[in-house]
C-alpha cells in the first residue's frame, strides 16, 4: 500500500527541482542580457552547462581542468582577435635542432620568405626550430605558442614579453590554437612531439575536422629525415591498406624555402575557403571555373559527389545572412563527407585550372587568414539554401 508522505516527499522534490531549472533560465536570461544577439543562445548555452555540472560527482582536478582550459582557449582568442584577417603558417619541429644546423638555417629562412609576403608565424616558442622560424620572421610578424614545462622556463628571448606569446598549461589547448589559427602548416624534423602534431594534424584533415590546408614537410638537403618517413607510410599505412592513396596528397615534400612558400601561395591563389549548407558543400573561390571545366571536375571527382554535378551557384541565403564573404564566387556539389583527401585534391585542381585559365601567378593577396566563421562540419539545416 502506497505511503501519502512518500508521495508528498517526491512532489516537494520534483517542485524544488523546477524551481531551480526556473531559477537557473532567469538567471542566464538576466547575465547575457545586452549580448550580442548573433552569439546571445551560444553564451548562454556555455552558462548553463556550468551551471548544471554535477559537482557532488566531479571531482576537484576535472573541474580545474575545466576552468584553466576555457580560460587558456578565451585568452588566446583575445589575443588573435587582432589579427584575424592576417594570413598565419604553424611551423612544427625540434626544440633540440642547434643553429648551426641546417635545418635550423632552412626553418629560419622558410620565415624569413613566407613573412615577406605577408604571412605570420606561429611556433612553440621554445629552442630549436621554434626559435628558428621567430627569428627568420622577425618578433612582429611572430606568435609564440609557449607551453609550461619544468625545463623549459620561459619563451625564447626574441619574443619573449612580446604581447603575442601566450602560455598553456595544457597540450590540448595550445594544439588547437596552433591547428585553429592557421592556414597552413609546415613541418620540419622533430622528436616525438613533432610527430604527434603531424599525425594529429593529417588525421584532423582526412576526417575533415579541420579545414583544407597546405601542408609542407620541410628538410634540409641530404636530410633522410622527411623521405624515410614517406617511404615508411607508403610501406606500411599504403601498402597495409590502412590509408588511401588520395592521403598521401594531404602533404608535399621539399628541401628548398622557395618552393615552400609557393605551394602554400599556389594552394590559396584561386581556393579561398569551405562551408555546408544543408546538404551541399560550397567552395568559395576568387574566380569559378568554366562550365566545361566544372563538367570535367565532376567527371574526375565522380567518387565524393553524392547526386548530381559540381556547379556554380550564388551566395547562399545562410551565407548572406552571415555576410560570409559575399563578395567571392562559388561553386557547390552534394559531398559524401567521406573523401576528405580527394576533395584536397580537387582543390589543388581548381587552382591548377585556374593558372590555365589565368596565366598569372599566385597572389600573396588572396590567402586567407583565420577569418572563416564556420567549421567545415558546422552545417546549416538542411532547408537553408
Amino acid at each position: 500500500m502506497s505511503n501519502p508522505a512518500e508521495h508528498a516527499d517526491e512532489s516537494s522534490q520534483d517542485g524544488s527541482l523546477k524551481d531551480r531549472e526556473d531559477n537557473t533560465e532567469e538567471l542566464i536570461a538576466t547575465l547575457v542580457e545586452g549580448r550580442s544577439a548573433a552569439n546571445k543562445d551560444l553564451v548562454a548555452s556555455m552558462l548553463r552547462t556550468v551551471l548544471n555540472i554535477d559537482v557532488d560527482n566531479v571531482d576537484r582536478l576535472e573541474m580545474k581542468i575545466a576552468d584553466r582550459a576555457l580560460q587558456e582557449m578565451t585568452h588566446s582568442w583575445s589575443v588573435f582577435s587582432p589579427y584575424h584577417d592576417v594570413p598565419k603558417v604553424t611551423i612544427f619541429g625540434s626544440a633540440r635542432t642547434a643553429p648551426e644546423a641546417a635545418d635550423y638555417q632552412l626553418a629560419k629562412a622558410f620565415g624569413a620568405k613566407i613573412a615577406d609576403s605577408g604571412w605570420m608565424v606561429m611556433t612553440g616558442a621554445g629552442p630549436g626550430i621554434m626559435t628558428a622560424g621567430i627569428e627568420g620572421a622577425g618578433r612582429d610578424m611572430s606568435f609564440g605558442i609557449n607551453i609550461d614545462l619544468p625545463f623549459e622556463a620561459a619563451a625564447t628571448e626574441l619574443i619573449r614579453g612580446d604581447h603575442k606569446v601566450i602560455d598553456f598549461k595544457y597540450f590540448f589547448t595550445r594544439k588547437l590554437s596552433f591547428v585553429k589559427e592557421a592556414a597552413a602548416v609546415v613541418l620540419c624534423p622533430g622528436g616525438f612531439g613533432t610527430m604527434d602534431e603531424g599525425f594529429e594534424l593529417l588525421t584532423l584533415m582526412q576526417t575533415g575536422k579541420t579545414f583544407p590546408a597546405p601542408v609542407v614537410l620541410l628538410d634540409a638537403e641530404g636530410s633522410t629525415y622527411w623521405q624515410s618517413w614517406i617511404e615508411f607510410i607508403k610501406a606500411e599505412l599504403l601498402d597495409g591498406g590502412l590509408i588511401s592513396s588520395a592521403d598521401l596528397s594531404l602533404f608535399r615534400h621539399t628541401h628548398d624555402a622557395d618552393q615552400a612558400v609557393t605551394w602554400i601561395q599556389e594552394f590559396f591563389r584561386n581556393y579561398h575557403s569551405i562551408r555546408f549548407v544543408g546538404k551541399r558543400l560550397v567552395i568559395r573561390v576568387w574566380r569559378a571555373p568554366s562550365d566545361e571545366q566544372l563538367a570535367a571536375l565532376t567527371e574526375e571527382f565522380s567518387d565524393i559527389i553524392v547526386d548530381g554535378a559540381i556547379e556554380s551557384i550564388e551566395v547562399t541565403r545562410a551565407e548572406r545572412r552571415d555576410d560570409d564573404v559575399v563578395d567571392l564566387d562559388r561553386i557547390a556539389f552534394e559531398f559524401n563527407r567521406h573523401g576528405h583527401a580527394r576533395l584536397h585534391e580537387m582543390i589543388w585542381k581548381i587552382n591548377e585550372l585556374d593558372a590555365i585559365n589565368t596565366g598569372a601567378a599566385a597572389d600573396t593577396h588572396h590567402s586567407r587568414g583565420a577569418s572563416i566563421p564556420a567549421q567545415p562540419n558546422d552545417t546549416e539545416v538542411p532547408d537553408e539554401s
